[in-house]
């Protein structure tokens, strides 16, 4: 009982404080993602200019996905505006259809509604852009602080607990970075196999439904589906009828299908070691908490929590649960191949 009344009151002051916590654990996520950059620009370059490296290629990253994100909700929202007539009658028809078989989804008058949840849903995105400039300035304050932390624990802890803190935490580094990596190498491929198949089928917007389903499939799972749903409802605008959004409805559906139940495992393979139903519950848990953000770094900040459970003995029945590694011993868990070392028993 104290677990769990612990964990409800971490989770409601988390929520409470999501305009500090949320960007610190952002900026800590891009920290461990852009860190091997730093090292790699010192040998060419002076420590300064190496951070000042580090932080151009950050905001070089961090301005593309800002400039995605602001360009694909204002196609989107600018198509569905113009066609809003063509989308009331697609909502009255949907809800005559569902009468018909006894249901109902509310009257025309609750199109409106409809509309108000799309444009809070447009107002979060918007959102997100503000708070990936406040995290890009935690990021160049954070970096240089990196190498003093490490040299704090090492002065404040003993040899042994220092080099388990240091191996944990360059673990969780190694984990958030071929978790980002594989991620974006699958959303590419989902953007561009999204490209192709608009064009093939003649939807009009090919690179926006590009771009949106290439940014969403950072969201695990959720954002597969939700890539589906824009390009189905503009075919039926587009196109009227169901026969040809029914053909895009199938092969999105199709693309998300093949990319995240074979191309993206293949190239994770079990680096993340969590299970499907870990990654469900982490992504329930981080959305109601911070919302689209928690969503976006659900299974990093998971991944993070189980490394750290490893740890202490109190609590391993947790990381137990969470990863997917059924055939291996405890101490295997602590197996660290990815930095070339393993920590101490």
């Amino acid at each position: 009982m104290l677990a769990i009344i612990a964990f409800l009151l971490v989770g409601f002051a988390l929520r409470q404080t999501y305009a500090v916590t949320m960007p610190l654990a952002a900026a800590a996520v891009v920290i461990a993602a852009v860190w091997p950059v730093k090292p790699w620009l010192e040998r060419y370059f002076p420590p300064t200019l190496s951070n000042l490296g580090t932080v151009l290629v950050l905001f070089a990253v961090l301005a593309a996905f800002a400039g995605a994100i602001s360009f694909s909700v204002a196609r989107v929202a600018q198509a569905f505006t113009e066609n809003s007539d063509k989308l009331q009658q697609l909502y009255q028809s949907l809800s005559d259809w569902v009468r018909s078989w006894g249901g109902s989804i509310g009257s025309a008058g609750n199109f409106s509604r409809v509309i108000g949840m799309a444009e809070k849903a447009l107002g979060s995105a918007y959102n997100i852009i503000v708070y990936i400039g406040i995290i890009g300035i935690l990021v160049v304050f954070g970096l240089p602080e990196v190498g003093r932390i490490r040299h704090k624990i090492d002065r404040q802890t003993d040899g042994k607990r220092s080099r388990e803190l240091v191996d944990a935490a360059e673990l969780i580094a190694v984990k958030v970075r071929q978790y980002l990596w594989v991620t974006t190498i699958t959303s590419a491929i989902t953007g561009a196999a999204t490209l192709v198949l608009s064009l093939v089928l003649g939807l009009d917007l090919a690179l926006v439904w590009a771009l949106l389903n290439f940014l969403l499939n950072y969201i695990p799972i959720v954002g597969n589906f939700v890539g589906i749903v824009p390009p189905t409802l503009y075919a039926v605008i587009q196109f009227g009828g169901w026969a040809m959004p029914a053909v895009v409805f199938g092969g999105f559906s199709l693309v998300q299908i093949v990319i995240s139940n074979f191309v993206a495992p293949t190239l994770q393979g079990k680096s993340l070691s969590l299970t499907p139903m870990a990654v469900i519950l982490a992504l329930s848990v981080w959305s109601w908490i911070w919302g689209v953000a928690g969503a976006l770094i659900a299974v990093p900040l998971t991944s993070a929590a189980v490394v750290l459970c490893n740890h202490f003995p109190s609590v391993q029945w947790i990381a137990a649960l969470l990863e997917d590694k059924d055939d291996q011993s405890p101490d295997a868990r602590h197996d660290t191949q990815q930095t070339g070392s393993r920590l101490p028993d």
